[in-house]
């Protein structure tokens, strides 16, 4: 259940709400510690939601104590997730404050009657692959070393509650269960009892077959990874490989993607939808498809998944003081000057003026070459392949009134540092 996952001086911590589940679950791993070397805490988390939320934290602060477990009291608010209903809502609110836990695994205590009711509700809603394997018994937690560990998942709510009732544990009762109208509860209580009449195990049935679901996602998610590491190159995916690998592994490649990024798992519908513009559109279309906190573009032959950026004020301008580094948050990313003999921007040239990094306004142009005319920046970005999102949020270096240096296109041929003087080479890294 644990051994094969743990390890050694792992620290655990249990998602602790009261209810039987939760309390089986941190009595089995105070069995557990001192042969497995783990320590463990507990986290209890408010939703606010239930008039008797203040006396369940109250119980669980009261049980640790006894155990001699630390407790860990999270409150949060559900309202900004409200969109998702109340049971969806709480459950990104929980996840969330469990991101902040300071541990190497948070254990929670569903088991495999939860996960047949999982499979149902998601069947319910039309769920490809990803959603009917339902839920996984050890997972990665976005922004945090923590990993999500469901030991009970192979095992049923009968065991749990015999478990509990032969070790004298006592619990408490959350009244929202009794509440039909909940679809969970309905499963749990209507439905489950009826379908079990004519099936018998159909909870340990349907879990088992959430199991063989996961699996068979195992293999499409490892088909993904391979398709993407064929068809993505330095940035972006390559459209004619895309469309090469046929509908379907096309769209297992698009929901990997997305969720390699943490990005909620597009639809069908949205899936089907980007690889129509892609298919119909032409080549140098330029196409978009949105979806939260994110934006799907294309540029020429190539497919880029990027973060949705707030709108920039044009008239930025940040002045350099002479620094090796000129951050520049708004862009997300920072200006790296590095001293260079003989090569880069001049730096006596640029003490003769104010140095600026500014943005693009239109019309700007660069002489790159002594024997050429100046070149619009906008025929330079395109010779460049610099997709039309980027450009303009690339700062420009300005001396004085004069653009004297346009990080990933060149310099100026004017502020050019010649062989044996001081120079700087400017270069733009973003965050990401």
């Amino acid at each position: 259940m644990l051994a094969p996952k743990i390890f050694p001086g792992a620290h655990l911590a249990l998602g602790l709400s009261g209810g039987l589940d939760s309390v089986a679950l941190l009595s089995i791993l105070l069995e557990l510690a001192p042969a497995l070397r783990f320590s463990l805490r507990a986290v209890h988390v408010n939703h606010g939601i239930s008039p008797n939320a203040a006396r369940w934290a109250e119980f669980c602060g009261g049980l640790c104590a006894r155990l001699g477990v630390p407790l860990q009291l999270e409150t949060v608010d559900i309202s900004p997730h409200r969109h998702l209903g109340l049971e969806g809502a709480a459950r990104r609110s929980r996840h969330e404050a469990f991101a902040r836990v300071d541990a190497d695994f948070v254990v929670l205590a569903q088991h495999s009657d939860d996960q047949a009711e999982t499979l149902l509700l998601r069947l319910m809603r039309g769920a490809g692959l990803r959603g009917l394997a339902a839920m996984s018994p050890l997972r990665s937690i976005s922004g945090t070393r923590a990993r999500l560990l469901r030991p009970l998942l192979a095992v049923s709510r009968a065991e749990i509650e015999t478990h509990a009732r032969l070790r004298g544990l006592e619990w408490v009762e959350d009244e929202s269960n009794a509440d039909t109208v909940r679809r969970r509860n309905f499963l749990r209580r209507d439905i489950f009892p009826l379908l079990e009449r004519q099936f018998p195990g159909a909870r340990a049935t349907i879990a088992r077959a959430a199991a063989h679901l996961a699996e068979a996602r195992e293999l499409l998610d490892e088909m993904a990874r391979t398709d993407f590491e064929r068809c993505a190159g330095a940035e972006g995916v390559n459209v004619a490989d895309l469309q090469g690998l046929g509908e379907a592994r096309a769209k297992n490649l698009l929901r990997y993607w997305c969720e390699t990024k943490n990005i909620e798992p597009l639809s069908a519908a949205r899936t089907g939808e980007l690889l129509r513009q892609l298919r119909e559109s032409r080549s140098d279309a330029r196409i978009g498809l949105a979806v939260p906190g994110w934006t799907f573009l294309r540029y020429r032959e190539r497919l880029y998944l990027r973060r949705a950026s707030p709108a920039l004020e044009r008239s930025l301008r940040e002045v350099w003081d002479g620094a090796n580094a000129l951050p520049m948050l708004s862009l997300g990313g920072v200006l790296k000057f590095k001293p260079e003999e003989g090569r880069g921007l001049s730096l006596a040239k640029l003490r003769a003026g104010c140095v600026t990094a500014r943005l693009r306004q239109g019309g700007e142009r660069l002489r790159l070459d002594a024997g050429r005319p100046r070149r619009t920046l906008k025929n330079l970005f395109q010779e460049r392949g610099v997709p039309p999102w980027r450009r303009d949020r690339l700062p420009l270096i300005y001396c004085g009134d004069e653009l004297v240096s346009v990080p990933g296109i060149g310099d100026a041929f004017e502020f050019r540092a010649v062989p044996g003087e001081a120079g700087l080479i400017v270069t733009w890294e973003p965050f990401e």
